[in-house]
This record gives structure tokens, sequence and C-alpha cells, in this order.
């Protein structure tokens, strides 16, 4: 596991506005993370939690943090998660214990401009290698997260502009909507 701590304003409690703040800076810091190995990388998924409480649980990570302060998110990869290409399927058999407070999941994609869907084939395979290679392919990476309350975000980056990062609510609703649902789980078990 590889802890890393969330900077941005805001503190925990402090409302809506103050959730999108703390998320937003844990899901920059997870893109620098990621980003610093480069393009071609697999999904990564990260658990967040409260920096003062992980430090009061685990104070040998104070020094594995990049910042210490006790009212922002810290993330933790999940190095067991490996969903393949299918990032939903992989999210729809994760659930979080009660000290997670939210959670993350960094993609890749690859995407072309409008107008190129009809000539895309139907097979699964073919489909990918056609956008693979096609010279108006454009790759981006996504870093989607979401808390306990269901408060969402994202933010991304294009490979063609990797001095801009975009950010916002509804980047991937898909993908917002399965980290949510990761927190939806309840015991089944009645005995």
């Amino acid at each position: 596991m590889s802890p890393q701590s969330q900077t941005g304003p805001g503190a925990p409690g402090g409302g809506l506005a103050a959730a999108h703040e703390l998320l937003a800076a844990a899901l920059v810091e997870i893109e620098r993370y990621v980003g610093a190995s480069g393009w071609d990388q697999p999904a990564r998924l990260f658990a967040l939690a409260p920096t003062a409480r992980l430090l009061e649980a685990e104070p040998v990570l104070a020094g594995q943090l990049t910042v210490t302060a006790p009212d922002q998110l810290s993330s933790i990869e999940q190095d067991d998660f490996h969903p393949g290409q299918d990032v939903l399927a992989g999210l729809a058999a994760i659930a979080w214990p009660d000290t997670v407070a939210g959670c993350a999941v960094c993609t890749e994609r690859s995407f072309l401009p409008a107008g190129v869907e009809d000539r895309i084939p139907d097979d699964p395979d073919e489909a990918a290698e056609f956008v693979a290679a096609h010279p108006a392919r454009e790759d981006i990476r996504v870093v989607m997260g979401a808390l306990r309350d269901g408060t969402t975000y994202g933010v991304a980056r294009l490979a063609s502009h990797p001095d801009e990062l975009l950010a916002g609510d509804g980047l991937v609703p898909a993908l917002s909507g399965a980290l949510v649902r990761t927190f939806e789980w309840e015991d089944t078990d009645q005995s």
C-alpha cells in the first residue's frame, strides 16, 4: 500500500462545499502521484481516510505521507485491485469498512472524436484495435472519487494537453455511481 496525503482547503464536517474541496484535493494529488509513472497504466484503486485517523491508527506512516495536515484526506492504494478492462465490474466487488471515508479510482481510456463512431467495428477486440490505431485517438487519464456521504468529483488529464487538468462533478457518471455503490453494501448475513 502506498499512502499519499491530500491537501486542499476545507475541513471534514464543513458541509458540501468543504467535502467537494477535500475530495478534489485528494483526487488532484492522486492524479499527480499516478501521472509521475507516465501513461499506459492499469486501473488503480485508492481508499481515502481522514489523515488524523490514519496517523492515529498507524503513526509509522507519517514519514510516507506527502502532507500530514490532520483535516485532510490521505489515500491508500489498494494493490490487490486488478479489474482488467472492466473497471465497473471490478468496483462492483468492492465493499469498504467503516474506517474508509471515501475512495477513488484512476483509469485511462482512449476515445475518438465525434463523427468516427459509425466506423468503429462492432466486435470489441476489433473496436479496441481500431481505436488504438486511429490517428485522431485521444488518451485520457481520469481520477474519479466518492465520499461515503455520496459526494462525488473527478479530475482528468488529456495526453495531448498535459499541463491542463479538467475537473467537475459529472465527468464520468457511470464511474461515480459505481464508486458510490461501494459504500452501499448491506450485511446480508443474518445468522
